[in-house]
């Protein structure tokens, strides 16, 4: 995904929420948000409100292994900033507001636990996380940076840190970080500010090490009520020690023989402590135990049968006794100032919290009763109307409340299709566009059952697991085939034109897991195969030419983890669970070896360095890898695997980076969906991923290709020649002439190459006559590939437009819009996300504005009832600064390329053709753009005559309004329609923060505007330089002056040579000055500063970000 372009995704979540198996738990600081992370690798953000009212706001993407830990990494108050880490050593800080992630890493060793401890040096405070895990080291990492800047270290018995607690000691400099090893050595280190601001690479030693005989400590925590006593918990005891000299005050055996799993102070003289089945126990300790009393240490020395026994004081139980998978997670957290809350949060397997909320004043010996109780299902089924699914409307069993499942999805960009694969074993074709419209817009399309029209396919028995397109993936496989695979053990080849299916491959043993594509370098008989990998643990590859099996590896004695390719060798490499790999040859069939160990990981990486050099081969050192594993020779092995070390270690993160979350790659299409799981068993989520720049490029491909006789006007010309010259390069009127002449001759070509391949027209003979004999046979047959014909690009610009609009807060607007402007308003709330750094993504979960329209009931609103909709189209621009930039940059560029373009409304002829009418082809310089050749499905209907027609004819009137096509009432509805977008764009622009108010309003980010400042695309330059410039506006004076104050010291400390000292003070000046200038003035301003203002942005976000202001024109990008 480029890094730079403008993608939102929308999210259809379905019935089902994702499955989250709770593994860590944190309160933030704030006491608003609780952070959940899953055993799949998910981070959940619930919404905590005052009097305890739960609800889910987000679920984060971007960790590819389970969650181990979670941890505050900020103290500020106005940054809520976590880290979170993986078992596969990942680690990354997210912003809690708007889950955008800040910074990833990753390492090579599993965190199990991660501590944030603040110190400052001199008047600037610095964030540190200590890390402990499965390594014998406490690392110390940057809060900001997450880099490691040095380790703590055992000399004496060093050992995996089992778990940790940092002391803070108010009285003197130095502060104390006791954590105990997993053989039940305590050890102490003194972390001072000196030692924090060394950033040395030597290690710092222990202070001191004493064996206290704790066998697996759970946790260890420090008293902060009486800053002397530590809580030790262990599997089977727990024990209070003293502080200061670590001896020994109290002990409590596990209760009927369960197993503790943590424990804290709840107040000086009790403590909680919890048992792996969900129960807690809140015990009073002994006098012995309190700093305050008289007989404080009177029991030191003592054997541990002899000492004064602590007294249960209550219990707090789970009210449903439901089996979980994994022992939940407890933690206690106390509140913050403004509402002192002792809260004790559990999240189980099945995705639910439960809080305690624990007063002090309780001396009750029954237990406490369960505050708050919350499951994501049950959040799910609260929502009225419930959560969309993409094709929840065709999915309909009767007498059942609950659709079809979609198990497994492909999207096909070409032809702007979804093919869903159902737990029935039915798969249904359907324009995607067309169904989200039906999930999330209201209009007509409500009324129609089965509506948009579209195609089943029957033949797997039962579940689909998953789908496959491979002319997707390489141009060389037949774009008709689309690949499925079963739980019935079947490979299903079908014709996505006609609907037949046209091979069923039953060659393996178990269910189909995965289906891959073989690179473009193996041999010409593989490269028409596709790759089948089966539950019972076998490979085979199947040729769709040859419509066979050629070659089933299936001796695997384990789940298969990774497949890779050595072309140059014809070797497939199978990567199985157990750590061992089978080199399989692809040609003969035959297993070469089986290997294990180290070598094994050594072969997999050889297979990934192999890959990019298939070209100069010979230079290659992996080429000897061909000898070392004929000869079995370790040595070269070892020697190769060396040389490669370290060109892997500068290649891992940018490659973890380039594929986390398996984000698909844009090229130019406007929209894909990716269906994405949290989890195996899980119904499929679908994303819609809107890319701006694509849809505008798309919008001008198209207004300039479609020839319009009726709407030339003087006005129009010079609108259009004013264009051009501000582009820099678009297309100029002769230019889309010759363009359109092109593709006349592009779909000419397809005609006769359709009509020279002889298979495909005896195939045309054969259907032909059999249409004719079987009357049935036509009718199923005739209807086209997408069945409605319809303008993608529009329809993905008219869903878009209608989700971001803010509806609801300008009557009169929102009249244009849904008449004049053809657009929907939404039904639901729709739920948005945000793509951040790496492809990490947040998702908004349905009903994620729930919790602020009951806080707004509380605060201002307390006679009037809210309407039912009014959560609906306002929700985004309150959710976080970062959602709001995205969201009017994109709204605010899209309106200004429709009013620039001639009568873009979305109602009329243009939008729907019905499917009597003869199908266009898909808009003929889209495809071109994607390099593939205008093949529109209808071409392959063998409907070629009907198709060359409408194409070379000037369809100006259908194309357009379907309005007289006599000049001037078209020029009329044309300026109405210019008008509309006009009102929409300056709504969002400059009217937005009055409608709302700022408690519903977060402004956008100066900084995310200013580096769009020089964006490549021309009308998103435009439509950031006048947010900014609204923005700027807005804040005023002062607010313009804490800004500049706030990036000051990242500026940079020397002068250009190209400025002299006197240009430079008013450059300076010119940020808070171009905004107040009114019209005219401002624009010449802006341009003399132009160069001085930017180089100002350009600076200062060099460090913080790598600015790459590309100015490619769009010619060179298409």
């Amino acid at each position: 995904m480029a890094g730079n372009s403008l993608v939102l995704p929308i999210v259809l979540w379905g019935r089902k929420a994702p499955t989250h198996c709770i593994s860590a738990v944190l309160l933030t600081d704030d006491g608003a948000t609780i952070v959940t992370g899953c055993h799949d690798g998910q981070i959940c953000l619930w919404d905590l409100s005052v009097d305890l009212e739960v609800n889910p706001r987000a679920l984060l993407f971007g960790h590819t292994a389970s969650i181990t830990c979670l941890s505050k990494a900020c103290a500020s108050s106005d940054k809520q900033y976590i880290v979170s880490a993986s078992e596969s050593g990942e680690m990354c800080l997210w912003d809690v507001n708007d889950g955008r992630c800040i910074e990833f890493t990753k390492l090579a060793c599993t965190h199990t636990g991660i501590q944030f401890y603040q110190f400052s040096v001199g008047n600037q405070r610095e964030g540190r996380l200590l890390c402990h895990g499965h390594y014998p080291e406490i690392l110390v990492v940057d809060a900001t940076s997450l880099e490691v800047l040095y380790s703590l270290v055992s000399k004496i018995s060093p050992d995996w840190i089992s778990c940790m607690s940092i002391i803070r000691s108010h009285r003197t400099q130095e502060d104390t970080v006791v954590a105990l090893s997993a053989t039940g050595i305590l050890k102490v280190w003194i972390v001072t500010s000196e030692i924090s601001g060394m950033q040395d690479t030597e290690p710092i030693f222990e202070e001191e090490s004493k064996p206290i005989y704790c066998q697996n400590c759970q946790s260890i925590s420090f008293c902060a009520f009486t800053q002397r006593s530590l809580l030790v918990v262990c599997s089977k005891y727990w024990r209070v020690f003293d502080a200061g000299d670590y001896s020994l005050l109290c002990s409590g055996p596990s209760e009927n023989g369960q197993t503790w799993t943590g424990g804290d102070f709840v107040s000086a003289d009790k403590v909680i402590i919890w048992t792996e089945n969900g129960q807690s126990y809140i015990y009073k300790l002994p006098a012995s135990c309190l700093p305050a009393s008289d007989s404080f240490r009177s029991d030191v020395g003592k054997a541990v049968e002899n000492l004064i026994p602590p007294v249960q004081h209550s219990l707090l139980d789970r009210t449903d006794k439901e089996l979980l998978i994994c022992p939940p997670v407890t933690r206690f957290f106390y509140g913050c100032k403004e509402y002192f809350h002792k809260l004790l949060i559990q999240g189980d397997s099945s995705g639910r919290l439960n809080i305690w909320n624990i007063s002090d004043t309780s001396d009750k010996q029954e237990g406490l009763k369960m505050t708050t109780s919350i499951s994501l299902q049950e959040a799910f089924d609260k929502l009225n109307p419930c959560p969309a699914g993409i094709i929840d409307q065709l999915s309909l069993i009767p007498n059942s409340n609950e659709p079809l499942k979609v198990t497994a999805s492909v999207y096909i960009p070409a032809h702007g299709l979804l093919v869903c694969g159902r737990e029935d074993g039915s798969i249904v074709i359907v324009p995607a566009t067309q169904t989200a419209i039906v999930q999330l817009l209201q209009g007509e399309h409500m009324l129609r059952r089965g509506w948009p029209p579209h195609r089943t396919l029957r033949g797997h028995r039962n579940k689909v697991t998953c789908l496959l397109y491979p002319h997707q993936v390489s141009a060389r496989y037949d774009q008709r085939y689309l690949i499925s695979g079963g739980v019935d053990f079947s490979v299903i080849i079908w014709d996505i034109f006609s609907g037949e299916m046209k091979h069923i491959f039953c060659v393996h043993g178990g269910e189909i897991t995965q289906l891959l594509v073989p690179p473009e370098s193996c041999s010409a008989r593989v490269q028409h195969c596709i790759c089948s990998v089966a539950s019972d643990h076998s490979v085979g590859l199947l040729s769709l030419r040859e419509k066979k099996c050629i070659m089933l590896a299936s001796r695997h004695l384990f789940p298969i983890h990774v497949i890779k390719w050595r072309p140059s060798d014809d070797y497939l490499v199978v990567g199985c669970s157990d750590g061992s790999v089978y080199v399989w040859q692809m040609d003969t069939g035959a297993l070469d070896r089986c290997v294990m160990g180290i070598t094994a990981v050594e072969i997999l990486n050889a297979c990934d360095e192999a890959v990019p050099a298939a070209v100069d081969s010979l230079s290659h050192p992996a080429v000897n890898l061909k000898q070392a594993m004929t000869r079995r020779s370790l040595a070269a092995l070892k020697n190769m695997a060396h040389h490669k070390l370290q060109t892997l270690a500068t290649n891992l993160l940018a490659s973890e980076a380039s594929d986390k979350g398996n984000l698909p790659k844009y090229s130019h299409n406007s929209l894909m969906v990716q269906a994405i799981k949290t989890n195996l068993t899980d119904p499929d989520i679908h994303v819609l991923f809107f890319d701006v720049e694509a849809l505008i490029i798309q919008l001008l491909t198209e207004e300039a290709s479609r020839p319009n006789t009726a709407l030339i006007s003087p006005e129009n010309l010079q609108k259009a020649s004013g264009g051009s010259d501000k582009g820099g390069s678009f297309l100029t009127g002769k230019r889309a002439a010759v363009l359109f002449q092109q593709v006349k001759e592009t779909i000419k070509e397809n005609i006769k190459e359709h009509l020279l391949d002889d298979e495909e027209e005896d195939e045309e003979i054969m259907r032909q006559r059999r249409e004719e004999s079987d009357p049935e046979y036509r009718a199923s047959k005739s209807k086209p590939l997408t069945l409605l014909e319809y303008n993608l690009t529009m329809d993905t610009a008219k869903l878009f437009m209608s989700c971001l609009h803010a509806w609801g807060l300008n009557e009169v607007l929102d009249e244009v819009c849904l008449d004049r402007l053809g657009m929907l308003k939404p039904h639901c709330t729709v739920s948005f996300g945000l793509l951040s750094r790496g492809g990490h993504m947040s998702l908004m979960l349905p009903g994620y504005n729930q919790a602020a329209r009951k806080l707004s009931h509380g605060k201002a609103e307390v006679g009037r009832k809210l309407p039912a909709t009014e959560g609906v189209g306002k929700g985004t621009y309150g959710v976080s600064r970062a959602v709001t930039t995205q969201h009017l940059l994109s709204i605010i560029s899209l309106a200004n390329t429709l009013m620039s373009m001639t009568n873009a409304t979305f109602i009329g002829d243009h939008m729907k053709k019905g499917p009597t009418r003869p199908p266009r082809p898909s808009t003929p310089d889209l495809s071109k753009a994607r390099g593939s050749p205008p093949t529109s499905s209808n071409i392959v209907q063998g409907q070629i005559k009907q198709v060359a027609a409408p194409v070379v004819s000037a369809r100006s009137d259908a194309d357009h309004s379907g309005s007289d096509p006599a000049s001037t009432p078209a020029l009329h509805t044309c300026f109405l329609v210019n008008e509309g977008w006009s009102q929409l764009a300056a709504m969002h622009c400059v009217m937005l923060p009055d409608l709302l108010g700022l408690d519903k309003f977060r402004p956008p980010l100066l900084e995310m505007l200013a580096r769009r400042w020089q964006d490549r695309c021309l009308e998103v330059r435009e439509a950031a330089q006048a947010l900014l410039l609204a923005e700027l506006r807005r804040i005023e004076q002062a607010g313009r002056k804490e800004a500049i104050d706030a990036w000051a010291p990242y500026l940079p400390q020397y002068m250009d040579h190209v400025i002299s000292p006197g240009v430079s003070a008013e450059a300076m000046q010119t940020i808070p000055t171009a905004p107040e200038a009114s019209g005219p003035e401002a624009k010449v301003q802006e341009e003399e500063h132009d160069l001085v203002d930017d180089d100002i942005t350009t600076a200062c976000l060099s460090r913080v970000s790598k600015v790459k202001a590309i100015q490619d024109s769009y010619q060179e990008r298409r």
